[in-house]
């Protein structure tokens, strides 16, 4: 309760920043479209209008804080100019700031979808595909999906279900070029919501 609490007047201090920033420059920046006074946004399978007005979303389903803060900080932090966007991954705790957060994330994403889809790959898949995730090849991993939490951050999950050495094992890498969109928290917050959209009923 408290950390939403938080999160709410984070946000309505960002809305404020927002409303001095001129949202359109942005739009091609950060690849999204700029229509009547705000940006719209897909965040994973929804879609958001963002301006220093507020933040909604088409089927008026209650956005929670910390998507508030991501869309808000997401747009706040785009770089004057769009950095090299590398085909190469890396994991959560690779970024050189990931440091204070790498348990949290650890055990609020790769645990989570571990514990939840050990012996049940096709339903993995079938969550996957149904949240606009596209199956990827791998000799690898049993599993690999990619994702686009935000314009210029795609998510890869790659997984491997457990056998009768080893336990499930699952990893969510990013582009190194998504700390020049977003920090750490936010970062996190992308993986931990798409656990969350994983293992949503």
């Amino acid at each position: 309760m408290e950390q939403s609490h938080i999160f709410a007047e984070t946000c309505q201090w960002y809305l404020g920043e927002l409303a001095k920033i001129d949202l359109a420059c942005r739009a091609d920046l950060i690849g999204v479209m700029f229509e009547n006074g705000a940006l719209r946004v897909p965040f994973y399978d929804r879609e958001y209008l963002v301006s220093g007005e507020g933040i909604t979303e088409n089927s008026g389903r209650e956005i929670s804080p910390a998507v508030r803060v991501v869309l808000c900080k997401y747009i706040m932090t785009c770089p004057a100019e769009l950095p090299v966007l590398s085909d190469s991954l890396i994991t959560y705790r690779e970024f050189k700031d990931a440091g204070p957060l790498i348990s949290y994330f650890t055990t609020n994403t790769n645990k989570i979808i571990e514990t939840t889809f050990a012996g049940r790959l096709n339903a993995l898949r079938e969550r996957s595909v149904t949240l606009g995730g596209e199956i990827q090849t791998s000799q690898t991993y049993d599993f690999s999906v990619q994702f686009h939490a935000l314009p210029r951050i795609p998510v890869v999950l790659n997984f491997n279900d457990r056998d009768d050495l080893f336990p499930a094992n699952a990893s969510i890498l990013y582009r190194a070029s998504a700390e020049c969109f977003l920090d750490m928290e936010c970062l996190a917050i992308t993986g931990t919501l798409l656990a969350g959209l994983l293992i949503r009923p």
